[in-house]
């Protein structure tokens, strides 16, 4: 039988390639040390002494990140841009004498550093009066969003964060509509018709096997407009997770460590998702210097490991047998992989043998499932000029492989971290 494969947009596949962004929570919640506020705090809290978007983006870029989020409007409804649509916004805060625009400064850096912005429009909103009107508020919530789609330049991707929306239907027709008239690039997160999907938890953590095609009927996206396609769409998943254990920014919380970022990364990236990690900006309006310190020993320990990578020649020995040749022994402890992606995601799994001057025999080096996008295996280390990947999958293609020589080749393990007080 033959299997249906869907292809992925040439706009999904330079998504993919982004691999590493930076989410940025920030707004009224900072000031109140909150996670999720009622749409009562005062548009007046927000007042930032120092706020300065090129760091941010600057410190984003210098981490290795190639795009950012920003939480233009959270749950609270408060708005970081002056929208025409409430007086719940910047332009009511002594920010800036209330002439500020946070999502402009962030477009500007943004521009400046070359680094993609995507943008947070949450669905629910519990400040907006016209929520409980689903005419009414759906109206609104387009307003906004082609205020965003209009005003900023091109995004990368929309951040339909659907908390709170159970039980609820949007016009998802027509912000999809919208979306496809304005922003007809920028990938679109977990609502609506996505063309991204979550990972399925906030631990930034996926799990063997990786799948890029999926029943969009499985997808649980607090909408029936996905439930109703039923069909498989190529949808690639983004892991988000915090550097704290929170969201906002709060002066009792830190960073988490760098083994613990690591074994993220090795969880998200390293099985083919894309990674975004909340760094959320504090009371200055600047990113707190404990964040950015552990932002530069990750970015430090992830050079180390795989900054001096070593490609090897791909020759196509056999339907899904792939030699790979070096020019010459190479010592490696890490495996990197990638599959030729664009007729879709085929290979369901791989095993990875070498034969080396220091071996009697073929060995093998790794065993798993879906390769996609990006596949990292650590292993002891092993002196070779030749591999052989075995793929299984219709189709199955490779587009590239390379070896590291990390020094280590334990892969980083997740600590245990008490959860944050639950959201009221």
């Amino acid at each position: 039988m033959t299997v249906h494969h869907p292809s992925p947009s040439l706009a999904q596949l330079a998504w993919q390639r982004l691999e590493l962004g930076l989410f940025f929570h920030v707004g009224v919640n900072t000031f109140a040390g909150k996670e999720w506020s009622d749409g009562t705090l005062p548009a007046s809290s927000f007042d930032p002494t120092d706020l300065d978007a090129g760091q941010w983006v600057r410190t984003a870029k210098e981490a290795g990140a190639r795009y950012v989020v920003l939480t233009a409007k959270h749950h609270d409804g408060f708005c970081l841009w002056p929208t025409a649509t409430t007086d719940y916004s910047v332009a009511s805060s002594p920010w800036r004498g209330g002439q500020g625009d946070l999502v402009a400064e962030v477009a500007e850096a943004c521009r400046a550093e070359g680094v993609g912005l995507g943008l947070y429009l949450s669905p629910w909103d519990r400040h907006a009066p016209e929520y409980p009107d689903p005419q009414a508020y759906d109206a609104l919530y387009l307003a906004q969003l082609r205020e965003l789609c209009t005003g900023y330049g091109d995004l990368v991707e929309l951040w339909f964060d659907g908390a709170g929306s159970a039980g609820r239907s949007y016009d998802w027709d027509a912000i999809m509509a919208l979306v496809a008239e304005l922003q007809p690039d920028a990938m679109v997160f977990n609502m609506g018709t996505p063309t991204i999907r979550w990972i399925g938890n906030e631990d930034g953590l996926a799990a063997d096997p990786v799948r890029y095609a999926v029943d969009t009927a499985s997808l649980d996206n607090y909408t029936e407009t996905v439930i109703r396609l039923g069909e498989a769409r190529y949808v690639p998943p983004e892991a988000d997770v915090s550097i704290r254990r929170g969201w906002f920014w709060a002066a009792d919380d830190g960073p988490k460590s760098v083994e613990h970022l690591l074994a993220v990364y090795y969880r998200s990236v390293g099985l083919g998702a894309n990674l975004l990690l909340n760094v959320p900006p504090d009371t200055r309006g600047l990113l707190d210097d404990a964040d950015v310190e552990r932002l530069r020993e990750l970015r430090a320990a992830l050079d180390s490991r795989f900054g001096s990578p070593v490609a090897g020649v791909l020759t196509q020995m056999a339907d899904g047998v792939w030699q790979v040749d070096f020019q010459a022994p190479v010592t490696f402890d890490h495996l990197d992989l990638a599959e030729e992606l664009s007729a879709g995601q085929r290979v369901t799994a791989h095993r990875v043998s070498v034969e080396g001057a220091d071996l009697d025999g073929d060995v093998l080096l790794a065993e798993a499932g879906t390769v996609g996008h990006r596949r990292l295996h650590a292993h002891p280390p092993v002196t070779a000029q030749r591999l052989r990947v075995t793929c299984v999958g219709e189709g199955s293609a490779l587009a590239g492989v390379s070896v590291h020589h990390a020094g280590t080749h334990g892969v980083p393990q997740i600590e245990y971290l008490a959860p944050t007080d639950e959201p009221e």
